[in-house]
């Protein structure tokens, strides 16, 4: 008798029942019936996927191997106790899912299977339709009677280095909700089985990867001084409005803030007291970023608690926090100024530092809250990447400096080998037409007949000037020629929001499918560029059953088109706006299909 792991209360459609897990399948028997409805071994299921954390539904839905709407559970229990119940069949099938993979590309081709993809789906409190993603997905590894054969069907849909499968799923979407054309045609083509979810990602990697990029970058810290402004409201009262960002900001750029709130809040001041006090103290005066005078500075009062935090201003000479970091020579001005005594501009006496004295606070203030923002930025990065000074035995590494990436010319991309009939007569042509040339130019050439007849046709020119008559039919002919291409221009742009929307829908969708065909046939014939990355690879004999599945594809282009112009004289729309808008993407289907079945036919081994 196999034995029970879990077990639950849960409804499938809509019908009151028991869910069960045992050590060889799972099964769902309504209740008051002994025999279960549902049983779904263990080598049948392929995904899993769950209602979103909070839905007013706890559901689950199981995925066949060759029934993609699968099974539909709903968790019949309380909220609490449903999650529970169904975090727990989860951890269970996942496992069991990712069991069926390893097995199965065990089979197939010896490699590591990616965790089951489990996807956080919403969830409606008045309806329970069938959980699925907002952007369905389809997993390349899955087997499916019901979608087309695909050269990718037998390894699974590559996933982004570094990222798991509910990640990669994640970046999808979120690229396919960023871009409505492409979602429109994922849902085309991918979801009508015309192509699978590894071919359409295939060549677009780089906008997962951006995606990716977007979403690992870190937000850094607001370049601006802290500096909390006071509200004058009704009755004349001042008034600062306390955030907890506001708060975290003070302590990070005044640690001696935060060093009297730690001393004082609660035992001598509550917090309301304390950043009441702490905004009418002259610890607040002097934190201020600006010298000016303001309203909050006419009602500054002695504090006995705030004034022991005080510093006296820093407007020495020296600052009063040296930098522990060492000079750099090539940005520090004074480091050579010894070997320019005689020479140069005259010294600028007006620039002497502590010249104005009541500035130095502000200024060294504005220069080391720059430094934090940098410090932050850099964050623990090494001292080689932070400043580029200084070997281990002290010294600086003045060619380190001096060698800057923008300086080194990038590398070139090696491009595409060029496959071309005849090289090697296509080349001895071009060796006779140089040669020709080089001829050519060694045989010795007199100029003196070319003078005598540019000289000849000048004599009188004058005369044969004034005997020059322009005639006006000439002249009509093309300013006439041109009005009526103006007027040609203007009556196509009149005419061009006269096709139904209907249609006009139908040929981009016809449009943007064959161009993606087009995409992944070249693809295939193809090698991939350098410059792209690419994730998932395939073999040689993939691409050449893809190349074969997108001919096919792109051979039932011109039916599409016939069908469209049947469909706009139904409509009363002109079919030759039809043909002419379809004709270059028809040209370009013929080209493929004619380079297809000439590259077919060749006994040649073909490129790979």
């Amino acid at each position: 008798m196999p034995t029970n792991v879990c077990t639950a209360k849960a409804s499938y459609k809509k019908a009151p029942g028991t869910l069960e897990l045992t050590d060889t399948h799972l099964q769902w028997s309504q209740d008051g019936k002994k025999v279960p409805s549902v049983r779904v071994p263990y080598h049948e299921a392929t995904s899993l996927f769950c209602s979103k954390e909070g839905a007013a539904q706890v559901r689950l839905k199981l995925g066949l191997v060759n029934d993609d709407n699968g099974h539909n559970f709903t968790f019949t229990a309380p909220q609490a106790v449903a999650y529970s119940e169904r975090e727990t069949f989860k951890r269970e099938l996942t496992n069991i899912i990712s069991r069926n993979r390893s097995t199965a590309d065990s089979n197939a081709n010896p490699a590591a299977a990616p965790p089951p993809i489990v996807a956080a789906l919403s969830a409606s409190p008045s309806k329970a339709p069938t959980p699925r993603p907002a952007v369905a997905v389809a997993s390349a590894s899955r087997a499916s009677t019901s979608r087309a054969p695909s050269v990718s069907s037998d390894r699974r849909t590559p996933i982004l280095p570094g990222t798991d499968a509910a990640s990669d799923f994640r970046l999808r979407k979120k690229v396919l909700m960023g871009n409505p054309e492409l979602a429109s045609l994922h849902r085309e083509l991918v979801m009508s089985g015309q192509i699978t979810e590894a071919e359409f990602w295939e060549g677009r990697e780089h906008l997962l990867l951006a995606e990716s990029a977007t979403e690992s970058q870190r937000k850094g810290r607001p370049g601006q001084l802290v500096d909390p402004r006071p509200q004058t409201v009704e009755g004349g009262e001042i008034k600062i409005v306390i955030t907890p960002q506001l708060v975290h900001d003070i302590f990070e750029e005044f640690p001696v803030v935060a060093k009297a709130y730690n001393d004082n809040v609660p035992n001598k001041l509550s917090e309301a007291d304390f950043w009441k006090r702490y905004f009418q103290s002259k610890l607040f005066n002097a934190h201020r970023a600006s010298i000016r005078s303001s309203a909050a500075q006419h009602v500054v009062k002695e504090d006995p608690i705030f004034d022991k935090y005080l510093e006296k201003d820093d407007d020495e000479l020296e600052p009063r926090r040296a930098r522990d970091e060492v000079a750099d020579l090539f940005i520090n001005l004074g480091a050579t100024l010894e070997d320019h005594g005689e020479t140069g501009n005259q010294r600028d006496i007006t620039m002497q530092p502590g010249r104005q004295r009541g500035a130095l606070p502000l200024i060294r203030k504005f220069n080391e809250h720059s430094e934090r923002l940098l410090n932050s930025a850099l964050g623990d990065k090494p001292p080689a990447k932070r400043r580029r000074v200084g070997g281990g035995d002290g010294g600086n590494d003045a060619y380190g400096q001096l060698d800057l990436d923008d300086l080194h010319d990038p590398e070139t991309s090696v491009g595409i080998i060029l496959e071309m009939q005849d090289r090697q007569r296509y080349f001895e042509g071009q060796m006779a037409s140089a040669a020709a040339v080089e001829d050519a130019r060694k045989k010795a050439f007199d100029v003196r007949p070319i003078f005598k007849e540019a000289r000849d046709s000048l004599v009188s020119w004058e005369y044969n000037l004034n005997q020059l008559k322009l005639e006006r039919k000439p002249g009509d002919a093309a300013l006439l020629s041109m009005t009526q291409n103006v007027a040609s221009r203007l009556d196509v742009k009149s005419k061009k929001n006269e096709m139904p929307p209907d249609l006009f829908i139908q040929l981009t969708t016809c449009q943007t499918a064959a161009n993606e065909f087009l995409r992944q046939f070249w693809s295939a014939i193809y090698p991939p560029s350098t410059e792209t990355q690419t994730i998932a690879p395939a073999t040689p004999a993939q691409k050449a059953t893809k190349a074969a599945k997108m001919a096919g594809y792109l051979g039932k282009t011109h039916e599409k088109v016939d069908a469209l112009v049947r469909t706009a004289q139904v409509e009363g729309v002109d079919s030759i706006r039809v043909q002419v808008a379809m004709k270059p993407i028809l040209d370009a289907v013929d080209h493929a299909l004619a380079f297809y079945h000439t590259r077919s036919a060749k006994p040649t081994k073909g490129i790979n």
